[in-house]
């Protein structure tokens, strides 16, 4: 599953970490008082909001030491403050002092309660997504793994408010290669979301849209076209055909035709989907020497419901232009391909907020790992396997071909550097586009993950 950014916080952890008490305990002397803080909250809450972190920053800081004054080092209320500063210093990418104020605010609410303490949720939520950003996997996966406990403990099994926490969870099972782990919470967020907004309801697209991308990246590509074909059904229901509610829906069809193209159909059959309702797309058998036609239709639709949008959405276009190119170029019709890029530069010139990047590097279309690699290796006895790389360097055409391969680092014996090389070369990139014209990039790197069988132990001798 395609990775998602996370450059911010989650809304809900701003939005809910944004808080400070507003009584004072009986019975303490207060260096500092209550208008005190609640002006400091004030203006920390004003730079915040307008995005002036640099500014945010010492006014955090102040309102940490304004409430210890008043509380004490050790007190519940310093957690929220806490909280507060760590996600400033997360914005800024300081992510190891927003670590230190997120393992502060947790250890002051551990062991003060019997029971779950719903302050947690929040210092466990940024504490995760810390360590998500530092690539510290295993550590994130427990923090949120937590946190969405307490969440449910608290609000409920099926509460929405959840979704925050899954998403960074899931990023992390996915990158500990936990994929049964991460489908889990992939469905359970699904099911939480119908059984909060209805089967039918047009807050289900996407759901739907997220779900059905994990099935694409897991390869089940039907089972992804079912979920798709259901989110188009509920777009047409609720405001008839060729509108643009229906436009990821659509451009999703497309992709798993595309997808099974590449990589061919499901290895096993997908046991029966309980939401599929009737498709709103025909579906036609794979071809095997060429692209379904359908994913072509679905993208044609897709366009001819934008084009018919005042004011235009440029940057919804030009996406979809620019995946009209990416299904030609893997079809070999590198003119149409061309063509479609042409235009979905144009269009995405035309957003604005610098959309046309997504079109200033490579992008990786069809690549199928060596057998070796982490992506497809599934050994019985992992702890028996060690991991290894190969990292390569390459150019890829105007036409998206990889040519002038070479290795720049490996610890894999030379069996597994080959196969890695071979891989690479039969990959298929969508080219970068300068000023509209797809051109030719030097100095692409892949780095792939391997798996190699561990030297075994020799057993020590028997004992005369």
């Amino acid at each position: 599953m395609p990775p998602r950014p996370r450059s911010k916080l989650p809304a809900a952890l701003a939005t809910l970490a944004l808080a400070i008490a507003a009584t004072a305990l009986p019975g303490i002397a207060h260096a500092a008082t209550d208008p005190e803080r609640f002006e400091t909250y004030r203006q920390f809450r004003a730079a915040f909001d307008a995005d002036r972190l640099t500014e945010a920053l010492p006014i955090a800081q102040q309102l940490v030491a304004t409430t210890e004054q008043q509380y004490g080092s050790d007190d519940r209320q310093i957690v929220n403050p806490l909280t507060n500063l760590g996600t400033v210093y997360y914005r800024l990418g300081d992510f190891p002092n927003a670590e230190t104020a997120y393992l502060r605010a947790v250890r002051l609410i551990e062991g003060k309660l019997a029971g779950a303490d719903r302050m947690l949720m929040r210092p466990l939520l940024g504490l995760g997504e810390t360590y998500l950003a530092t690539k510290q996997y295993a550590e994130g996966a427990t923090a949120l793994k937590r946190a969405v406990d307490l969440s449910r403990n608290l609000d409920g099994l099926f509460n929405v408010e959840q979704f925050d926490i899954l998403d960074p969870l899931i990023e992390c099972y996915v990158a500990l290669d936990r994929l049964g782990d991460a489908e889990k919470e992939n469905q359970y967020a699904f099911r939480v979301a119908e059984s909060a907004y209805g089967r039918n309801n047009l807050k289900m697209l996407e759901p739907l849209d997220r779900l059905a991308r994990w099935y694409e990246f897991v390869g089940r590509y039907t089972t992804a076209r079912g979920l798709h074909a259901r989110a188009l059904q509920i777009a047409e229901n609720a405001a008839g055909r060729g509108n643009t509610q229906a436009v990821a829906s659509l451009r999703g069809l497309a992709r798993t035709y595309y997808l099974e193209f590449i990589y061919g159909p499901e290895e096993v059959e997908a046991p029966p989907d309980p939401f599929a309702t009737n498709s709103a797309m025909p579906q036609i058998g794979q071809n095997e020497n060429r692209l379904n036609p359908e994913g072509e239709r679905a993208l044609d639709y897709a366009l001819e419901a934008l084009g018919k949008e005042d004011p235009l959405d440029h940057r919804a276009r030009g996406e979809t232009l620019v995946e009209l190119g990416d299904w030609y170029l893997i079809g070999g019709a590198t003119a149409k391909a061309n063509n479609a890029y042409r235009e979905g530069w144009k269009e995405l010139s035309a957003a604005g907020n610098d959309a046309v990047s997504m079109l200033q590097a490579p992008r990786r279309l069809a690549y199928r790992p060596p057998s070796a690699s982490i992506a497809r290796a599934r050994p019985n006895d992992p702890g028996s396997y060690e991991e290894r790389f190969v990292e390569t360097r390459f150019t890829v055409l105007a036409d998206g071909k990889v040519v002038d391969i070479e290795t720049v680092g490996t610890d894999a014996p030379a069996a597994i550097e080959k196969a890695t090389v071979f891989a690479v070369r039969k990959a298929r990139y969508a080219p970068r586009v300068e000023n509209g014209e797809p051109v030719a990039t030097e100095g692409v790197q892949l780095r792939e993950r391997v798996l190699l069988r561990a030297p075994q132990t020799p057993a020590p001798p028997a004992p005369k």
